[in-house]
């Protein structure tokens, strides 16, 4: 059969012909929904918007998990778990008892660090509450369509660091958990923005488990801390930009039209959430707990404190002891978190360094899940790159939050 060529003016008229007879037109009205879609997407407004919607998500976080954490955990764990399970564990004193139990004088559970105490409070007094609040919010701006909207208005902000809008998807992720926020990062386009989003969030996105362990510890000085971790990303951002070579592509996304979200679809997707976030993070916290409790055990921990005192004190301005939260850090870091508060409730630390010991714990090695997810995603060559670059920001910005808490006299 003979091939039918057609001129490019012959395909226009084919293409009109045929939208003729299936495209039916008429006037468009413009609707309110429009107008706020309009109004989101424009800096004079969107940004103030944006501030707006940040700020409700976060007082949101911090009122929902602090009346679950204060109002019903810290009680129950505190008055009624913790002087059961101290009295009724046997062996008081030896080695399973401090595994499971802790410190059998402690008087809450963040100071007894046991598997059973401390495991259990923090798993779900503590970090459940903040991952429930924390992805109820996400998905809910997810089924609005205004994730999108976010996007297209923090373009230019992330092209200065060699990324586009979409990296705010990720880094919004991260904000959960670092695991799922590391594989969004396949929605850049270039090698170049995959790596640079993966080492960003490696090293300075804390995730919403260890964030809500920071409300409990420090309610007053999280916005200063996040402040100060985002401030790196985007300095961070901006040299790997100019030192990795590659391209930054412009964004392309399609803008849906803002929906009302169905509550059904939103508890669904906020339960598989929650769910595989339980299921991934207690089984590790439990086990850190019992690896870390090991290392103190066999003095592994007190060893490496004495080695590496001069390089903590000196440049990090925090006492030795730091070190064990630095190794629970990579298995979890809510837990490190944790840790940090039951030294510090122990008059082991400052409020100053315990500070810096939360910047430290933020900008340490990924946690172990986290590591695995970078190994996946980038190979080895790319992780040991990260791990570089991981390496040189914990020195450089946890010197300067010592800098910083010195200077301002916490």
């Amino acid at each position: 059969m003979p091939r039918t060529s057609l001129s490019v003016d012959e395909r226009w008229k084919l293409i009109d012909s045929i939208s003729k007879q299936v495209v039916l037109r008429g006037k468009y009205k413009h609707t309110l929904k429009d107008v706020i879609s309009d109004l989101s997407v424009r800096p004079m407004t969107g940004i103030p918007l944006a501030l707006a919607v940040l700020f409700g998500f976060w007082a949101f976080f911090g009122a929902f998990a602090g009346f679950f954490t204060d109002g019903f955990a810290v009680p129950a764990f505190d008055d009624h778990f913790l002087p059961a399970i101290q009295r009724a564990f046997p062996g008081e004193g030896g080695p399973l008892y401090w595994i499971f139990v802790g410190d059998p004088g402690a008087p809450s559970c963040f100071e007894a660090f046991g598997v059973l105490t401390s495991g259990l409070f923090v798993a779900f007094g503590v970090v459940l509450p903040a991952i429930v609040a924390f992805y109820l919010v996400l998905t809910i701006l997810e089924d609005t369509g205004y994730l999108p909207r976010l996007a297209v208005l923090v373009d230019t902000v992330f092209h200065k660091i060699g990324l586009h809008g979409f990296a705010i998807v990720p880094t919004i992720l991260s904000l959960g958990c670092n695991v799922p926020a590391v594989a969004a990062s396949r929605v850049l386009e270039t090698k170049k923005q995959r790596f640079m989003m993966m080492s960003l969030l490696a090293v300075f996105i804390p995730c919403g488990a260890q964030i809500g362990v920071m409300e409990e510890l420090l309610p007053e000085y999280v916005p200063a801390i996040l402040a100060f971790l985002f401030f790196g990303y985007f300095v961070t951002g901006a040299v790997l930009s100019r030192l990795i070579p590659g391209r930054s592509p412009e964004i392309l996304i399609d803008v849906p039209p803002y929906r009302s979200p169905i509550m059904k679809n939103v508890a669904t997707k906020t339960w598989a959430r929650v769910s595989g976030f339980i299921k991934m993070a207690v089984p590790a916290v439990l086990g850190g707990i019992v690896v870390v409790n090991l290392l103190y055990l066999l003095g592994v921990i007190d060893w490496l404190a004495d080695a590496l005192e001069p390089i903590f004190v000196v440049w990090f301005g925090v006492p030795a002891v730091t070190v064990g939260a630095l190794v629970m850090a990579f298995l979890r870091k809510d837990m490190a978190v944790g840790m940090l508060g039951g030294m510090a409730a122990a008059g082991l630390l400052t409020t100053g360094e315990l500070i810096t010991s939360v910047v430290l714990v933020s900008i340490y090695f990924p946690c172990l899940a986290t590591f695995i997810m970078l190994w996946k995603e980038g190979g080895v060559r790319d992780l040991l790159k990260s791990l570089a670059i991981l390496t040189v920001s914990f020195f450089v910005f946890g010197g300067l939050m010592h800098g910083i808490v010195a200077l301002a006299g916490v």
